[in-house]
């Protein structure tokens, strides 16, 4: 039996247009995402994001890297949203992120993309780093919905989010798969220049899950619900015994959590420099760095979406 998302009832009941007029007040002095940089990107004007009044899009297509439940025998219908209201030094796909590689699109143009990956069968929409243009997916969406859009969506993001932004999104997104990056501030300002990190990205985990519930998988696909993903850093930067104790004790122990073994240094890390904390990101992490963090996992008593395989 094909599930209908959720979405398309808000679309019947008029609620995601007004969710749409909402999400745009919200650009008229930014507080999309927590820096709340209060330009008006209405007239265009650009903030720590660097985006204005129209999405900017660097690439689209069905992916067959994501969390297996995501990717099935399709793909997901991943959107790559470029720039991020994050400056992380590590960054793995800095060039779209951090130098703003990609094309600003119209927000129907948006709309058509999402009806193209569902015309070629993707079983999802899948945005990567929409946390601030949430309210022209939004848009995009009324206007794909219409035009008879009915598969899941993916808010796939830092976890830098706001819950005042998320709570427009309660029924349009089943399913939401966020970074848990740190378990401390200082290192969270250092690497990624987010202020207040750990607390914005603990309330926006708890929303999302309270929207959405644990991961729910029916023939091998997400249907709805939270995955939580947990890069493994070396010299343990990101502090994964905490992340994985909040996630367990305040989220779910049922929670769906990947912790990912594929850092690499990229980006500013591999710059000449002195900052201690960076030259410590100069390697990849070891084998038993990655199963320290797993051991973080199964101690706090999570047990989906990660294997013991090391």
């Amino acid at each position: 039996m094909k599930h209908e998302p959720s979405y398309i009832a808000l679309l019947r009941s008029g609620v995601l247009g007004e969710r749409v007029k909402t999400a745009k007040d919200l650009l008229k002095e930014c507080r999309v995402c927590p820096r709340e940089c209060g330009v008006n990107r209405l007239e265009d004007k650009r903030g720590f994001c660097r985006t204005g009044a129209l999405p900017v899009v660097s690439s689209f297509g069905p992916h067959f890297g994501e969390e297996p439940p995501l990717v099935g025998s399709h793909g997901s219908g991943t959107i790559f949203i470029t720039h991020c209201n994050m400056r992380c030094e590590f960054c793995q796909n800095y060039e779209i992120s951090q130098c703003g590689q990609g094309t600003e699109l119209e927000i129907r143009t948006l709309g058509e993309i999402m009806l193209k990956l569902q015309d070629r069968g993707c079983h999802n929409i899948n945005f990567v780093t929409p946390t601030h243009v949430v309210p022209q997916i939004l848009e995009a969406l009324e206007y794909a919905a219409r035009e008879g859009l009915a598969i899941p969506l993916v808010y796939n993001s830092g976890g830098y989010d706001s819950v005042e932004t998320l709570r427009l999104l309660d029924g349009v997104f089943d399913i939401y798969m966020p970074d848990a990056k740190y378990g401390d501030d200082r290192v969270a300002m250092a690497l990624s220049h987010a202020p207040g990190y750990t607390r914005f990205m603990k309330a926006a985990l708890l929303e999302m899950q309270r929207q959405v519930g644990d991961l729910v998988i029916e023939g091998g696909l997400a249907l709805r619900g939270l995955i939580i993903r947990h890069l493994v850093l070396p010299g343990d930067l990101a502090g994964t015994e905490k992340v994985m104790r909040f996630i367990a004790e305040e989220i779910s122990r049922d929670a769906y959590v990947n912790v990912m073994a594929q850092y690499r240094p990229m980006w500013h890390v591999l710059e000449p420099g002195d900052n201690p904390l960076l030259r410590r990101l100069r390697r990849p992490i070891t084998l038993e760095e990655y199963r320290y963090a797993i051991s973080c996992a199964r101690r706090a008593g999570l047990h989906r979406g990660f294997s013991d395989l090391c």
